[in-house]
């Protein structure tokens, strides 16, 4: 059984600290820990996927695993909800190597790919998916700091970690980028969030051109509304009480409903779809 998905009248109303951890929420997001099962379709790939300690990420790292993939986790600081990532890997019966650290500070960043390339001999698959959201009402209210930091995380360690992949990659390489429907139905409210999943959803495009010759696919999804420790530690109460309500489907997304479609565009049946963005958004359109 997968974990229970709030009705829109349903949402409780909570808050935590950022990062946030999957403790404290209620309900519990489902990551597919109960549903999800794998049919070998990464079989001998190795993966890396930021951001793999709760939310998407786990989700992704979750369905990797038991498709067939060994993958490497990188997070910021939520041990525990590292560790039990780590666990459901290994009980697919694949390897899960732990990084921890801010991406945001490229030094870190650039040790990510090594330790793949240490641990696992190759990187397969790249996604980039770690990032940080705020809700500010103005420009006056955003300090300076979050902003440097809010680019550094979103955009900064997805150019560092693509470049250093790259050079690692061959033949049926596949870079996933998170991206947003804020990219082009921007909330104003998260003005500088959604700034930098335009930037996402744009130098993906680019990276499907630049590296085509090498057979290395670059593609983006972009969520609407998911049920993760980022909202409740981002965002206000009444919002975090209503999210997923203004999209057609009427709900927030669960992580577990994010991760076929990562499977998809790491896997080889997807050889031929490569500068993509793939809405995955209750009902809105992306442009």
């Amino acid at each position: 059984m997968s974990a229970p998905r709030p009705e829109p009248d349903d949402q409780p109303t909570q808050q935590q600290t950022p990062p946030g951890t999957l403790g404290e929420m209620s309900p519990r997001p489902d990551h597919g820990e109960d549903s999800y099962r794998g049919s070998g379709r990464l079989t001998g790939k190795a993966a890396v996927v930021t951001g793999g300690d709760s939310g998407i990420g786990r989700a992704v790292a979750i369905a990797f695993a038991r498709e067939g993939a060994d993958v490497l986790v990188a997070y910021l600081e939520e041990d525990d909800d590292a560790r039990d990532t780590a666990r459901l890997v290994e009980e697919a019966g694949r390897r899960c190597v732990l990084v921890r650290g801010d991406l945001a500070d490229r030094a870190h960043a650039k040790t990510v790919v090594p330790k793949a390339i240490e641990e696992f001999g190759k990187i397969d698959v790249l996604v980039n998916n770690a990032a940080f959201q705020m809700t500010r009402e103005s420009l006056e209210e955003t300090p300076d700091e979050e902003f440097d930091h809010t680019v550094a995380l979103n955009l900064g360690a997805m150019f560092t970690l693509s470049k250093d992949a790259v050079a690692h990659m061959g033949p049926g390489g596949s870079i996933i980028n998170s991206s947003s429907v804020n990219s082009d139905m921007p909330s104003p409210t998260l003005a500088v969030y959604a700034m930098t999943k335009a930037g996402i959803a744009n130098f993906t495009a680019s990276l499907a051109q630049l590296y085509a010759d090498k057979g290395i696919r670059a593609n983006s999804v972009a969520p609407g509304p998911v049920w993760t420790p980022l909202i409740p530690s981002t965002m206000p109460e009444e919002k975090v009480k209503s999210i997923g309500q203004q999209v057609p489907l009427g709900r927030a997304a669960q992580p577990a409903e994010l991760a076929p479609v990562y499977v998809l565009l790491a896997s080889d049946e997807a050889s031929y779809v490569s500068g993509a963005r793939v809405a995955v958004t209750g009902g809105n359109p992306i442009l």
